[in-house]
């Protein structure tokens, strides 16, 4: 139609050959292809312009009274053509948005796809957003935030770091968030993701645990602990002695169901099932933290505890009522913070000088199990450790541990003889 140039007098219309089409009155033939004449005056235009996006056919189709001549009424038809083709390759561009809005559009989105799963992991988006990230970028158009502006932010909070006033892996906890709202932002708008180039804070010399503060009782502490929180806390014991022996999160301990028809313990064949998890309020997650669902066969001593605990423990008529293996007093979930003030009273009453936290468990548990010798595979597939490198750095080797290892180095490189040093050192001050 682009080329189409003709006089608009090139076809006559004989008085009386018109016909009712498309609502309208016009000639019962076209006068150029795709523009025909109007009984009433001007011009009635129709054509289809198939969608390069969808394959489909788009209609055109309108009267143009007020078109006078032929030509004016082609020019339109082309110039319609052309904007929807042009709407179909090359769609208006969304209205950029201003971070805090645009960053609470991408957790609301990562909420519904359910990338982010569990409350806490909800809590801490919503906890980083309001308090560092909003006010840091909230009213920068995310098309307009820079790497430099990145950057100076990082410097704000590396002096913090400095200072001691936040620990560097909250700080690339808030890192990591930005990178997924930048770089969601870089599909969506088609802007480059200012955080290329932006490196982690280095965390070389920020131990979470130290050889003064290891968060995990020695081998010999555990039963002193366990008997004194039964003496003064045994509400909390079988949880407890439970987190010791299997070193499962306290996460995955807290929705465990013993009854019911999705019962995780199954009494009968001493089978505890690991297959969900519980972080805060009453929003449990269908699955563990690392996805993986576990069968561990318990040993009699051990159904025993739970047992004790099930028949004297569950002392209120909501938690009896209750499916949970553990319920608070309410029939509900116990929440995280429920053993902290506990172990704190058992470690002071035992003399444990270092802060030890329920998180401890599961270190204490890599612990035991390599005293009693158990295989590396076999206290992760009880733990729920995914790899030797996570396996490693919940263990803590001892004094006495390291002492005994080094003995038997020291041996194998004397060939088995003991060398009396302090005879050699009296015989060569004598020379």
């Amino acid at each position: 139609m682009s080329d189409v140039d003709h006089d608009e007098d090139a076809v006559a219309v004989p008085r009386g050959e018109w016909v009712d089409r498309w609502r309208d009155v016009i000639a019962t033939r076209p006068e150029l292809p795709g523009v025909w004449r109007r009984r009433d005056g001007g011009y009635h235009v129709r054509t289809r312009v198939r969608c390069p996006r969808t394959g489909r056919r788009v209609e055109i189709n309108r009267a143009l009274p007020e078109v006078a001549r032929v030509r004016d009424a082609v020019a339109w038809l082309e110039q319609e053509a052309k904007r929807v083709l042009e709407a179909a390759v090359a769609p208006e561009p969304a209205r950029i948005p201003q971070f805090h809005a645009y960053a609470t559009q991408v957790y609301e989105r990562k909420l519904q796809l359910g990338k982010i799963r569990s409350a806490a992991g909800s809590a801490k988006w919503k906890s980083v957003l309001k308090h560092h990230l909003i006010p840091a970028f909230g009213p920068v158009y995310v098309d307009q935030l820079r790497t430099t502006d990145v950057k100076a932010w990082q410097a704000k909070v590396g002096a913090k770091i400095k200072a001691g006033k936040m620990a560097p892996t909250s700080a690339n906890t808030m890192l990591a968030i930005l990178r997924q709202i930048t770089g969601e932002a870089a599909d969506d708008f088609d802007v480059r993701d200012p955080m290329r180039g932006i490196d982690p804070f280095d965390t070389r010399e920020h131990s979470t645990y130290t050889e003064e503060e290891p968060n995990s009782l020695a081998p010999a502490d555990v039963p002193r602990f366990l008997a004194k929180l039964r003496e003064l806390h045994p509400e909390h014991y079988a949880f407890t002695f439970l987190g010791f022996t299997t070193g499962l999160r306290p996460s995955s301990l807290r929705p465990l169901r013993r009854s019911g028809q999705k019962a995780d313990i199954k009494w009968d064949e001493g089978l505890l099932i690991i297959r969900r998890s519980h972080t805060l309020g009453d929003t449990v997650m269908e699955t563990t933290k690392t996805d993986l669902h576990q069968r561990l066969a318990l040993p009699p001593d051990l159904l025993d505890v739970l047992r004790w605990h099930v028949d004297n423990q569950l002392l209120h008529t909501k938690m009896r009522g209750s499916e949970l293996l553990f319920p608070a007093t309410t029939g509900g979930f116990r929440s995280r913070s429920c053993l902290d003030k506990p172990f704190e009273e058992v470690a002071t009453a035992i003399g444990i000088s270092y802060n030890f936290t329920p998180r401890g468990m599961r270190r204490t548990y890599q612990d035991l199990a390599r005293a009693a010798g158990i295989h590396d595979a076999v206290t992760r597939a009880i733990s729920g450790h995914a790899t030797p490198e996570m396996q490693l750095r919940y263990s803590t080797a001892r004094g006495a541990e390291v002492r005994a290892a080094l003995s038997k180095v020291a041996g194998l490189a004397t060939g088995g003889k003991v060398i009396d040093m302090a005879s050699a050192r009296r015989r060569s001050k004598a020379a």
